[in-house]
């Protein structure tokens, strides 16, 4: 039986990275929950062991049980009768596993009943999650949800519902309705307060991921006469107190084991999470930062899939006398999604340890003031994670279908057939580049730290970091295609037209992520050699994307503006 975790040593180079020290030593505090808790580390190794042999227990079930369900689960899918949503027999089956495991509010910290794990190595659970089944990863990768609760929700909330979510409860969030979808700030659903002080939420939800879940975090209207995103709450809701009814669920193209929910909110009682008004500005933001980040995850992890299925039906497949990875055409193709799953994942956890160092300092500066250089410092990994979150999520997600896409064109006429993994991997990523913010609304996220300067900023450290000599070459031609990036950059900006700047965004935001991305498999080659080759790989798709882009921007008619944006 296979074990997602060990057979795949690139998971750990990501684990032992050299920022793990820092990260693990805030998150421990110097390690002195082992006073109090008999499984807290009592040190630096002894955390990242802790860390290794949970991973080995998901990679375990990830291997074994999950991936043996997905293909039941996707045949049988949710369901829904009688107001209720119900999982697949083999979704029952998996969430139990992950129960008894004690997989579950794996972030949260130790004092609720959680595991205390950084931000990184729980990304990498859901990477591995993702791999096995991605529609299972949405329910199970939903405990994120819970640090929404932990941030902004009073000791009194955390104390009852947190360790809920580490017994294994699940959770949603109900944002989506039938008027308001990546217009958040359109949502009508109504809070209203009672004369007790008590809250009730009437409307309507629609499109949401696991949304018969036991735990619920609501976004509703709190602000009578409001329309825009002042008005917007965050609210609890506990599906044991009743008011909900699931209406209906969506008959989706993939993800069939991840119940997509339409939900008819009737007079059910809530509670205030956080402050009023905030619902949407300050909470959802950081919702949502958290669940592009798990996308992301999810996105990696069905590109493995897809690069494994792919090379093995390419290496077993003979033609004309021999397999058909021989024939150069094949393997290209094998090497570019090997290339591009490599260089979305250094991004991925890349973003994931900038994600774990500014959320560590926020939530020491909750226990004592932080001191200048600490408060430096998280405002200068907030930044980072900003940048990063969307670039992962939109280009990592890209990768993904594109990588599924080549999966089954690997695989010929049989990738068309349910016989095989493919076809279902090919439904289940489309979403990723859909939900969550599409990509084209990480792009609006993203254009940002283009026009400030922050990406190029971050290359021009990654410029300075020694490699290999073997490795010189590609940084070299690295430095050639940040002086393209620069010059294409400062040509736009210069016109000063935001329409024209938003028309060029996407084609600066993937240049950026080019460059950032080679460099990151750069640096990944020099502590492992076995990412050379990506890197080498990644550097020529780097070096053909930035030119083309650049081109484009050079030779552009403005007068043809027109032509794309009027019809």
């Amino acid at each position: 039986m296979a074990n997602f975790y060990t057979d795949n040593p690139d998971l750990r180079h990501h684990l032992t990275h050299p920022m793990m020290r820092k990260i693990v030593e805030l998150k421990e505090r110097n390690f002195t929950d082992a006073e109090k808790f008999d499984y807290a580390p009592l040190d630096f190794e002894d955390a990242m062991d802790n860390y290794e042999r949970t991973l080995e227990v998901v990679g375990e079930l990830c291997g074994g049980l999950i991936a043996d369900n997905a293909e039941a689960v996707d045949h049988q899918g949710a369901s829904c009768s009688d107001g209720r949503a119900h999982y697949a027999d083999g979704t029952v089956e998996n969430l139990k596993a992950c129960r008894q495991a004690g997989l579950m509010g794996m972030a949260m910290p130790r004092r609720f009943g959680g595991l205390n794990f950084p931000i990184t190595p729980y990304i990498m659970a859901a990477d591995i999650v993702s791999r096995a089944d991605t529609g299972f990863e949405n329910l199970w990768g939903l405990q994120d949800c819970a640090e929404t609760l932990y941030e902004f929700g009073d000791e009194d909330q955390k104390q009852r519902y947190i360790p809920r979510v580490c017994e294994g409860e699940t959770m949603s969030m109900d944002l989506t309705e039938p008027d308001a979808g990546s217009d958040l700030q359109s949502v009508m659903l109504k809070a209203s307060q009672k004369e007790d002080g008590t809250w009730v939420l009437n409307g309507v939800k629609r499109f949401i991921t696991n949304g018969d879940a036991d735990i619920h975090l609501v976004l509703a209207r709190s602000e009578e006469g409001t329309k825009d995103g002042r008005g917007l709450s965050m609210f609890i809701y506990d599906k044991r107190n009743g008011g909900v009814t699931v209406r209906r669920i969506e008959n989706k193209m993939g993800i069939k084991g991840s119940p997509t929910c339409e939900l008819v909110y009737k007079n059910a009682p809530a509670e205030l999470c956080g402050s009023r008004r905030m619902g949407l500005i300050k909470y959802v933001m950081a919702l949502m930062n958290g669940a592009r980040l798990g996308i992301a995850a999810q996105s990696v992890g069905c590109s493995e899939l897809a690069y494994r299925e792919a090379l093995a039906y390419a290496r077993d497949r003979r033609q004309f006398g021999k397999a058909i990875i021989e024939f150069p055409a094949v393997a290209e193709m094998i090497a570019v999604m090997k290339a591009k799953l490599d260089a979305s994942r250094s991004l991925l956890y890349e973003c994931a340890r900038y994600v774990d160092l500014y959320k560590i300092y926020d939530d020491i500066a909750k226990e004592r003031a932080l001191t200048p250089e600490e408060r430096k410092e998280s405002k200068h990994y907030n930044q980072l994670a900003n940048a990063l979150t969307p670039m992962a999520k939109g280009m990592g997600s890209e990768y993904a279908n594109q990588n599924a896409y080549d999966c089954i064109q690997v695989h010929g006429g049989s990738g068309f057939m349910k016989d095989y993994a493919c076809e279902r991997l090919y439904r289940d990523t489309r979403i990723t580049s859909i939900y969550e913010g599409t990509t084209q609304l990480q792009v609006v996220a993203a254009i940002r730290f283009v026009t400030t300067g922050t990406y190029k900023a971050l290359i021009d450290e990654y410029a300075k970091e020694e490699v290999r000599p073997e490795l010189q070459a590609i940084k070299d031609r690295l430095a050639v295609l940040t002086e393209m990036y620069d010059s294409a950059v400062k040509a736009v900006l210069e016109v000063n037209d935001p329409t024209y700047t938003d028309f060029m965004a996407r084609r600066m935001v993937e240049m950026a992520g080019n460059i950032i991305m080679a460099y990151l498999l750069v640096l990944d080659a020099n502590r492992t050699e076995s990412f050379t080759k990506s890197a080498q790989v990644y550097a020529n798709l780097a070096a053909a994307e930035v030119t083309r882009h650049a081109e484009f921007i050079r030779t552009f008619n403005r007068d043809d503006l027109n032509a794309y944006l009027q019809h």
